[in-house]
């Protein structure tokens, strides 16, 4: 079970995980994805920039957002609405910011916002924020995949940081369809495999962990109790 809920999240940069297994029985049924195109670009968009940045503040608690960097998504990609003081930043992911084997991918109701720590900001958010270049400029999926490949082999976007980590814990997040707003979380990124030495998905542990190949990360999610507003998530989502 503890495995499955992964396959649920829409990341990350995050969120980069395998397609959850309703989402591949849906598709072998009826023979269509969902999204198999990208849709018209205002549907990615947010038209009142107070909203996204409300919405990518949402991604921690306010002692933490209130001093963070904000970038909002424009038709022209991504640029700082509000400077920060504190080192992080946070942001809303659309649905590029998954792996692009993901059957929504193009999933244009995706609302992920994000709180990256500094060492993540200036180490993990380029790889993000260069796919959405990509999109922006039309790229297909393979051309999308191929580029971050190249990318990282030539080391054109930095090395992972030690302590990179994300919050993400807004109760107006949407990960993608089957899992909608999920569980408040905090991400840690980390270049190697940290599944054993975190003691990762064994039994009764509050982490998990998923690997992205495409980024060459791996992603130990720790479960909060409270949405970044205090009040109390339920015990019962999925």
């Amino acid at each position: 079970m503890r495995k499955n809920h992964l396959k649920i999240i829409a990341l990350a940069f995050a969120l980069q995980i395998v397609l959850s297994v309703a989402g591949v029985q849906a598709i072998a049924q009826t023979g269509v994805a969902a999204y198999p195109t990208m849709a018209p670009l205002d549907q990615y968009l947010i038209s009142d920039e107070k909203s996204e940045i409300a919405l990518a503040r949402s991604a921690a608690p306010s002692s933490i957002s209130d001093g963070a960097e904000v970038m909002v998504l424009g038709h022209e990609g991504y640029t700082t609405a509000v400077k920060g003081t504190n080192g992080f930043l946070c942001l809303v992911e659309r649905s590029w910011g998954q792996s692009t084997d993901q059957a929504e991918f193009w999933n244009p109701k995706m609302r992920a916002p994000h709180c990256f720590n500094a060492q993540a900001a200036r180490s993990f958010a380029p790889i993000y924020l260069m796919k959405t270049r990509l999109v922006l400029a039309g790229k297909s999926k393979p051309e999308i995949a191929h580029a971050i490949v190249t990318a990282l082999d030539k080391r054109e976007v930095p090395a992972l940081e030690p302590g990179a980590m994300a919050y993400m814990m807004s109760k107006q997040q949407y990960l993608n369809d089957q899992g909608k707003s999920w569980h408040p979380h905090a991400m840690f990124f980390s270049p190697g495999d940290m599944t054993k030495s975190w003691a990762a998905d064994v039994p009764n542990s509050p982490v998990m962990a998923a690997n992205d190949p495409e980024e060459r990360v791996t992603i130990l999610f720790v479960l909060a109790d409270k949405w970044s507003d205090g009040t109390a998530a339920s015990s019962n989502m999925p």
